[in-house]
Order: C-alpha cells, then structure tokens, then sequence
C-alpha cells in the first residue's frame, strides 16, 4: 500500500467506492417511506448510522493510503461487494419475508466483516505504528466487538426490541470511538478530508432531488406538481450554499495548521460525529418531500388543500431541523461566529411538524423553501459581519 502524503486528493477509486453509498442512501429513504411510523423512522436511522461507520472506517483508510493504489483497491472492491449484500438485505432488515436467508443476520454478519476488514487494513498499511496497534486493539475490543454482539441479539428480535438494542449497538460503538481517543488515528490530508466528506453531501442531496422525482412519477405534469418540484429543488438549493459556501471551507482552514491529536480529534467530531446528522437531515427531509410531492401529483387520492399527515410531516421541516443543528454544531466546534440563526431556525424547524400538518402539503414545501432560503441568507450575512469585526 502507498502511503498518502499532505495535499493528497480524493482519487477515482474513492468515488467508484461511494457509488455503492448512493444505493445505501436510497435504500434507507426506502425502508422508512415503506412503513412511514416513528418506529420505522428511528430504525431507519440506526440502520444509516451503521452505514455511515461502514463508509467513515474507508474514507480515512483513504486519507492515509491512496486508495488507488494495488492494495487498497482490492479491499476497497471486496468492501463494495460485502456492502452490496448488506443494502439488498436492509428492506427486509426489520421484517424478514419468508422463502430466504434470515436478513437480518446476514445485514450483521456483513457489517462485522466490513468493520474487521477496516481494522484488518489499517494493520497490514501500518506495519510499524506501535501506538496504531494499540489503538486498533482498543478499538476491536470497545467499538467493534460489543455493538456486534448486541446486533446479532437483536437481528433475532423483532419489532421495538430489535430496534433498540441495534441503537444500543450504535450507542456503544460510537462512544466506544470517543474512547479510544485520537492517538494513532492520523489525517494526512485535511483537503482530502473536506472534499470526502463534501462528497457524500453531495450524494445525500442527490437522494432528496430523486425522492422529489419518485414522488411525482408516474402522475400527469400539473402546475401544482412543478411549483411543488421547484420548491424541493429550492429546499435543497439552500443547504446546499450553506455547507459549501458557509462553513465546509471554514472547517478545512481550521484543520489544516493543526498537528497530532489535535487535528485528528477535530477531523474526528466535525466529520466523523457531526456529519452524520448532516446526512440522515437530508436523508429524512427527502422521505418528507417524497410524500409531500406525491400528495400533490396524486389528485385521484388526495385534494390539493390536504395536508401531510403523521412523521411525514414531521419529516419534512424536522429533516431540515437536524441538518441546521449539525450545521451549526460543526461551526461551533470550528469556533466559528456564534451561529444563532442556525440553531433557532433549527429548533424552529424541529416543531413545525405541527405546522405542517395544518396547512396543504403544497403550501408547507413552499414556506420551507422560503425559510431555508432567508435562514441561510441571515446566516451568511451575520456571519460575515462577524469576521469583519474580528478582522
């Protein structure tokens, strides 16, 4: 394996790899359209955090070797088949049909293979590294090996029991990596680090312009319908801008001259810890828009003065809710300008729900996207003011 050096960028195979997250994103906002309850919901969320650890493990193996190199591209392909088989399981993750495999132990079963493998890797690339090895150890014994055992129970369970002790496993594993610490964990390349993470934004924000095309297919083209695709569109347009216009830039700066531990304990919470909501906001604010879009197409069913009803609704505006609080966490921890307008708009957003479920599904996407639109326009605006200030 070739090791990866400072300025190192995000190769090709790195982006043949996250095709396989692509499918991992549109088969989460599947399983909870599929069954859209707050127990669907919050398994659709555990079932993400799991992946999102999956993607996490490769993305840094990435920043240390490049991933284009013999080696590294060989896992890299076992690693997308192993994950190919765990996202054909995950409709089936929470309600196993008869005539197959146990789905849910195959899911387990594969994850734990993905997490070894990332451990496996990380070895062989680093032959040497003494304080990597210890680490490693510690991470097998806190973050990989209890939160297994705790998904191989659950996937015998179903219902609320399977879901949270799968939430247990989540808990575990991602305190379990708080733990463990930063020493022998390294960032070569804080660009390389930025431009990984900007892409898996990216793909999330694909996911939520395709729900806005499910949710109308198959339905005639009315006025309604492409008034209601716009302000989708117009939804994510806005946080889009304020990740990549307002803080993804700020956070590299911020990476970038620190050394050691330092850089990997903040490379850990901004991208590792604090992206995550960023994904499941979108992820969540998608499925909200699916449903939303296609109350509006389906005139035979629904009247266009209908509001959304249920987690739905609440989906729509709380998805976005998530992301302006991660938003505003990541601009925190970067020690950023205090961003107020993030976390009240976020919080605004959060209870909505019960706004939305008022109003036509129509008229809720349309103020959403003029919320997003002037919340992150205010943000931009205050935060600028601010680093003038400090200038």
């Amino acid at each position: 394996m070739i090791a990866a050096q400072d300025g190192h960028r995000v190769t090709p195979a790195e982006l043949f790899f996250d095709l396989v997250f692509v499918y991992a994103i549109t088969q989460v906002t599947a399983l909870m359209a599929d069954d859209t309850t707050p127990l669907r919901i919050l398994g659709g969320l555990v079932v993400l955090a799991l992946l999102w650890w999956c993607w996490c493990c490769f993305a840094w193996l990435g920043n240390v070797v490049r991933a284009d190199s013999g080696a590294l591209f060989a896992v890299l392909v076992a690693v997308m088949a192993v994950m190919m088989v765990v996202l054909l399981t995950v409709p089936e993750v929470f309600s196993d049909r008869p005539g197959g495999l146990d789905a849910p132990l195959v899911f387990v079963l594969c994850y734990g293979a993905v997490r070894l493998l990332h451990l496996v890797s990380y070895r062989i690339a680093h032959p040497d590294d003494r304080a990597l090895h210890a680490t490693l150890r510690r991470t097998a014994l806190l973050s990989v090996g209890p939160p297994l055992v705790l998904l191989l129970i659950g996937s015998a369970l179903t219902g609320v029991a399977q879901v949270l002790v799968w939430l247990g496993a989540v808990v575990i594993d991602y305190v379990g990596i708080f733990v463990t610490g930063a020493s022998g964990w390294r960032i070569a390349s804080p660009g390389h680090s930025a431009e990984r993470h900007g892409l898996i934004v990216i793909i999330a924000l694909g996911e939520s312009i395709v729900a806005i095309g499910v949710g109308v297919s198959g339905y005639p083209v009315t006025a309604a319908v492409l008034a209601a695709a716009v302000a989708g569109l117009l939804v994510v347009t806005g946080l889009w801008r304020l990740y990549f216009r307002q803080f993804s830039e700020a956070a590299e700066h911020r990476l970038a001259p620190l050394e050691g531990d330092d850089r990997t304990r903040l490379g850990r919470d901004v991208y590792t810890f604090l992206h995550l909501p960023l994904v499941a906001g979108v992820v969540l604010a998608a499925l909200g828009m699916k449903k939303a879009l296609h109350q509006v197409a389906d005139a035979g069913h629904y009247a266009l003065s209908e509001p959304l009803h249920g987690i739905a609704a609440w989906a729509l505006t709380g998805g976005v809710g998530v992301f302006l609080l991660g938003a505003a966490a990541i601009v925190v921890r970067i020690g950023g300008p205090r961003p107020v307008t993030l976390i009240t708009g976020g919080a605004l957003c959060l209870v909505a729900g019960a706004v939305v479920v008022l109003v036509p599904a129509l008229l809720a996407v349309a103020l959403l996207a003029a919320a997003v639109t002037a919340m992150v326009a205010l943000h931009g605006r205050t935060a600028s003011r601010a680093v003038l200030k400090q200038s």
